[in-house]
């Protein structure tokens, strides 16, 4: 049998093409539309302001497309990491991350990587697959505390510039008036820098931004992150230059500090000349061990005299709180390769 049609990640217009297909009026879609992103219905049965009979025209081609979570693991800390499957039988996880009067939700949109980073346990899982817009949606669309949200970032799994067209059309649903009209200001995308695809991003999308760091030393960030061959550090930052972010729009630079090997005062002074002149942040992220990896963690007086010297140097910069480490849920460690036969080698 074929799989049905998911409304869910559909435009007013896109939506009033359905009605128009199944013999309704075209201010049907409009309904739909606010059916979809306002009350947030899991059945199209619920569309109760749509006949009965066309009801059931739009039931028998069409769905929702929402999927609730298979699994849920929660952390001493609060945290919540979901399983979801995905439209193409697969699975990702998202983390919810609450945190006083702020709910943040990392999603994902890819099933595991192909940067292939050191350091990231998704990587290791290898590319399963992109997501479509309906699959990143539904992460946020069926969160069992969807109602708290405040934020939503794009760090989960998979490289966002791999997968734009998914990616730009989710954030459109979650900042349209028609969606979830929610600020551009409540939204992170990450990335390690694609070609081509970044500067398309900045230029569709008024979404905060956040980079790959790791190392400012080109050689050294090549070693961890294979992208860096593709896109290098220094060509991000200079088209980073050509956009304003001096007002509402966030730029940041991620950066996992690793002992030993990127924490020194030398790599400090380096990430000070990198980005002079440029209105951003730095966060720094503690590192979370995984197999086979010969990384370590810095220590945290190390990790605070790096924030200390960036700081001195006019450079805002945090130490990232970490959370939901003890589920597997921190930075670097989400990965569905368990559920899809295992890492790849």
């Amino acid at each position: 049998m074929d799989r049905k049609t998911a409304l869910l990640g559909m435009t007013p217009d896109e939506l009033k093409g359905v009605a128009r297909e199944l013999g309704m009026p075209a201010f049907a879609g409009g309904q739909m539309a606010k059916w979809l992103y306002r009350h947030r219905v899991r059945s199209v049965d619920a569309m109760t302001d749509l006949p009965k009979a066309a009801r059931a025209r739009l039931g028998e081609a069409y769905e929702i497309g929402c999927a609730a979570p298979v699994d849920a693991q929660r952390s001493k800390d609060g945290t919540v990491k979901y399983l979801f499957p995905t439209r193409e039988g697969r699975f990702v996880e998202a983390v919810f991350i609450p945190d006083a009067d702020r709910a943040t939700l990392c999603v994902s949109c890819q099933v595991g990587c192909k940067m292939n980073c050191l350091f990231c346990q998704t990587g290791k899982q290898g590319f399963e697959g992109n997501l479509s817009a309906v699959d990143i949606l539904n992460q946020a669309y069926s969160l069992p505390e969807a109602g708290r949200l405040t934020n939503i970032v794009f760090m989960g799994q998979g490289e966002p510039m791999d997968n734009l067209d998914a990616v730009l059309r989710a954030t459109a649903v979650l900042t349209a008036p028609y969606g979830w009209a929610w600020s551009p200001r409540r939204i992170t995308v990450s990335s390690v820098g694609v070609r081509g695809r970044l500067r398309r991003f900045l230029d569709e999308s008024d979404c905060h931004v956040a980079i790959s760091l790791h190392s400012p030393l080109p050689g050294q960030r090549a070693e961890l992150m294979p992208a860096q061959r593709g896109m290098p550090i220094g060509e991000i930052v200079e088209l980073l230059r050509n956009y304003d972010f001096s007002r509402q729009r966030r730029l940041s630079f991620e950066y996992i500090v690793f002992g030993g090997l990127n924490d020194s005062q030398a790599h400090a002074r380096e990430i000070v000349k990198l980005l002079k002149g440029l209105d951003c942040r730095v966060n720094l992220i503690r590192f979370h061990q995984i197999p086979g990896v010969p990384l370590r963690g810095a220590g945290e007086e190390t990790m605070e005299a790096f924030r200390d010297y960036l700081t001195r140097h006019g450079i805002f910069t945090t130490i990232r709180a970490s959370r939901g480490q003890d589920i597997f849920a921190a930075c670097g460690l989400l990965s569905t390769a368990k559920r899809t036969g295992g890492l790849r080698p």
